[in-house]
């Protein structure tokens, strides 16, 4: 708590309250972001749009841009006269498109203001609830906005082979609102029993952490048990500036992965601000993390700490370009105050104090292109001497991992057909460091991709809604990793100390006992009332070491409902 203390002090003293309005956040696994990808893709030039690389998306922004396109395409005038509906009059809406906004303002309704007659349920529960579609109590008036909803994820799994029933039960709730559009406020609780497949098993055993969370109690000998609970406040200090404080998880990235800040792992302490004015967006995140660690009883974990910068411009109206920085460091327990510097290029202060600290720098761009393309990618840097990459391209000095990646919006013609594509690459001990303090881990996992160094991934992904209700999502996923063997450290492990390396040249992606990855995956959902979902799925997964006999295959066929609650999946 001591950075947020501090934050709160330094906000306090610079930025007085009560700026202007305020919003929440949408949730993690939102619906919401597929659809919001489609617009900004087939737009192209929303300037406003297209700084999505930072998530979660801002609920205010959102709805402002999709009332706009919702207004452009009914012959809509701009103060200068302009009739923008030429603008779209390529775009191509399709009723799904339709179905897909209407559902996104429902959802977002604290900021429409547009009529909402179409958002009041027609039958109500019990009179004072579901009121509204998407709310299971709402209450909306111009000094509070309040909306409660309850969280619910059953499903029941089948895996060949293995005796025990696979199964995923979460319930809880979720609750957001704002206080006069000046605070808003947001709180997700589940309490969770799950019993993943065998290779999501190995994971929490080998890890100590479940993947997507953390802390956890042993469920029926094989399964666990587990809370998530995230929260936090917003409020606005100035016009451009927005402030968050709370426990979750943020992505900065355009892709299915991200190399710089990924919400695969557990949520954490942090204190965030966004900057947006002109063509720039300017974000901060100030984080407390949990280095590796192996826990005997009811005892007081340690604590790190991370500083995160990401400044991204729009250059043209269909191309974004972005600086990434990252810092993790620790003080025994303590946050360095120096790290609180909101300006970009930590580097400067981490040689001043003798360079004890983990210093990551990044490129990324986003081109959105001819209203059906976009083209993604981002470069991370965690090493760098010029020498050692010029002549000796294998020396473990050249850490870095970049991604490459494309979406195509009604592909080949065919409505409502979404595709993507996406490689990540990541060379060995990128993102390992010599002190556990300063490795880019959080509560045993990594804070950016889930196979952490020392690996090659493509993935393909194939999103298709033929009616409104109707959705069909393909994923697939092939990797290869090297692992550690025979005692020797091949920097695919970040957690390890990269000093344990033997020796300092030979090093290439995949050195080691090298691992190779098919995960597959086809989800079938039918959105029987707003929000709630009828899931089935068929997942098959291979994994096989080199020069060793056994492969571990998976098949996995599942079928639940979901309420509120993104789709749990086992994409590693």
């Amino acid at each position: 708590m001591q950075i947020i203390k501090s934050f709160i002090k330094l906000i306090v003293f610079v930025c007085p309250l009560g700026a202007a309005a305020q919003s929440t956040y949408l949730n993690q696994g939102a619906k919401e972001s597929h659809f919001i990808d489609r617009l900004e893709i087939k737009q192209q030039t929303n300037t406003d749009l297209n700084f999505s690389t930072l998530r979660p998306f801002n609920r205010k922004y959102i709805v402002k841009e999709v009332i706009f396109l919702d207004s452009a395409r009914m012959g809509y005038r701009d103060s200068t006269g302009v009739d923008k509906f030429r603008e779209w009059t390529d775009l191509g809406l399709t009723d799904v498109d339709e179905y897909n906004l209407q559902s996104l303002l429902m959802n977002n309704s604290e900021w429409v203001t547009t009529p909402k007659e179409n958002f009041i349920s027609k039958k109500r529960l019990f009179k004072n609830f579901y009121k509204t579609k998407a709310n299971f109590l709402e209450v909306n008036n111009k000094d509070l906005f309040l909306a409660v909803n309850p969280v619910l994820q059953l499903h029941q799994a089948i895996e060949p082979g293995y005796g025990e029933n696979i199964f995923l039960n979460s319930r809880g709730v979720s609750v957001r609102g704002l206080i006069g559009k000046k605070v808003g406020f947001s709180s997700y609780i589940t309490d969770n029993q799950e019993r993943g497949p065998r290779f999501f098993q190995e994971q929490v055993n080998t890890y100590r952490a479940v993947p997507g969370n953390g802390f956890y109690k042993t469920f029926k000998k094989t399964g666990v048990d587990y809370f998530d609970a995230r929260g936090y406040i917003t409020f606005n200090a100035a016009k451009f500036i927005d402030f968050q404080i709370g426990y979750d998880k943020n992505f900065i990235g355009n892709g299915y992965r991200s190399l710089f800040l990924s919400d695969w792992g557990n949520s954490y302490l942090f204190a965030k601000i966004n900057t947006k004015v002109w063509k720039f967006n300017y974000q901060n995140i100030f984080m407390e993390l949990m280095p590796q660690f192996t826990k005997t009883g009811d005892t007081l974990l340690d604590r790190k700490y991370a500083a995160i910068h990401h400044l991204s411009m729009n250059v043209t109206k269909w191309l974004n370009i972005g600086l990434f920085e990252g810092i993790i460091f620790g003080r025994k327990n303590r946050f360095d105050f120096q790290y609180l510097n909101p300006v970009i290029f930590y580097r400067h202060i981490e040689g001043t104090i003798g360079s004890p600290d983990n210093v990551v720098l990044g490129f990324d761009y986003k081109a959105n292109i001819a209203h059906r393309l976009q083209f993604y990618g981002q470069f991370l840097l965690d090493e760098f001497i010029l020498t050692e990459f010029k002549n000796h391209p294998d020396s473990w000095v050249n850490k870095y991992s970049y991604q490459l990646g494309g979406k195509y919006v009604d592909a080949f013609g065919v409505k409502n057909l979404d595709l993507q594509g996406e490689v990540n690459r990541a060379r060995p001990f990128t993102y390992s460091h010599y002190s556990d303090v300063s490795n880019y881990t959080h509560y045993n996992q990594p804070l950016a991709h889930p196979l952490g160094a020392n690996f090659q991934e493509f993935i393909g992904i194939a999103h298709y809604q033929p009616a409104p209700k109707w959705t069909i999502d393909a994923r697939a996923i092939y990797y290869y990793k090297g692992l550690d063997s025979s005692g020797r450290n091949f920097g695919g492990n970040i957690f390890e100390n990269y000093n344990t390396r033997i020796g300092d040249l030979g090093y290439f992606v995949g050195r080691g006992a090298k691992a190779k990855c098919f995960n597959g995956t086809a989800l079938v959902s039918y959105e029987l009332k707003q929000n709630l979902f009828l899931d089935a799925s068929f997942q098959y997964r291979t994994y096989k070491i080199d020069n060793q006999p056994a492969q571990n295959n998976t098949t996995l066929v599942t079928a639940g409902i979901r309420l509120n609650m993104f789709k749990r999946v086992y994409d590693f």
